[in-house]
């Protein structure tokens, strides 16, 4: 067994998106061959609902998926093929876009005035970048959670992982995603596929997230020989992680315990024509895709 290396942690960007939408961008928007398949990470956690109740008003993507995980409050949606839903505290949406969609997105505050959640671009691949627009809502008491002896809790959004399936499936990734929360203190090491991409991003407490060898990132001194492992130096809130290969993540929950997303998929490897919400593999492609846009064509008919 070998644990992954830390390549990199850095702090999530406050960023306006939407109609005025506060949030943090975990990552995006640079090398889109750092954490392929995935394009881009934003976090939205308010308490004002005047900084994210304008929403995400009507808006295109096209060859890509979205993932979107709802902590606390509401997200409404429809689109142009006339669907509409409701994402609660604890739901997840899968959203294809495939061949081209036009969409809205408008947070719903809690009884406290909160929102709270995730949204994950993944890439398709540029064999399904054209196909059929699709959708896979989960309720949250659909969500496996598995609860180990030691307290540690693993929601299992999406892949396997302890011999429990997450209910989202066929996603071009092949991603797993994981909101795993461990007690303070405790020390777990959690399995990750060797050849997947892999990332952690903490929202709540902090930890330290080891490797094997000599003490890089955010770990200053570890655990060696018995000796403690040093947490003057831990990643915290808002914090990504990003991991280099290996077959298992190691974990030393601080004074507060720790809750972050773990999450890994399948490189894609092809080559990024990007601009905005839609994501294709040449500029020409993009460039068609914006010409269909201006002249009504962007949506397809069902194949």
């Amino acid at each position: 067994m070998s644990v992954r290396p830390i390549l990199e942690t850095r702090k999530s960007q406050p960023t306006m998106e939407g109609a005025g939408v506060h949030l943090h961008r975990a990552f995006g928007f640079r090398d889109p061959d750092e954490l392929d398949p995935f394009l881009m990470m934003d976090h939205f956690r308010n308490d004002d609902p005047a900084k994210y109740q304008a929403g995400f008003p009507w808006h295109p993507h096209r060859g890509i998926e979205t993932i979107t995980y709802i902590l606390s409050g509401a997200v409404e949606h429809q689109d142009s093929l006339g669907n509409t839903g409701h994402l609660g505290a604890g739901d997840v949406q899968w959203m294809t876009a495939g061949s081209g969609i036009m969409h809205q997105e408008m947070p719903k505050p809690d009884a406290r005035g909160g929102n709270h959640g995730f949204q994950l671009w993944a890439n398709l691949p540029g064999a399904l970048k054209m196909t059929n627009p699709c959708y896979q809502d989960v309720a949250a008491r659909e969500i496996p959670e598995i609860i180990d002896d030691d307290g540690t809790r693993v929601r299992v959004i999406i892949g396997s992982f302890w011999g429990q399936n997450g209910p989202v499936d066929g996603i071009a990734a092949d991603p797993v995603f994981l909101d795993v929360t461990i007690p303070a203190g405790v020390k777990k090491t959690l399995p990750v596929d060797t050849y997947r991409r892999a990332f952690a991003y903490v929202f709540e407490g902090d930890a330290a997230f080891a490797d094997a060898s000599t003490p890089t990132g955010i770990l200053l001194e570890k655990e060696v020989a018995g000796e403690e492992v040093n947490i003057r130096d831990m990643s915290g809130d808002r914090t990504l992680i990003r991991f280099g290969t290996g077959d298992e993540v190691t974990v030393q929950a601080g004074e507060q315990g720790v809750r972050f997303l773990l999450i890994s998929g399948t490189p894609i490897q092809e080559p990024v024509a990007w601009h905005g919400p839609i994501v294709m593999n040449t500029q020409a492609e993009l460039r068609q895709a914006f010409s269909e846009l201006r002249n009504g064509t962007f949506i397809k008919p069902a194949h």
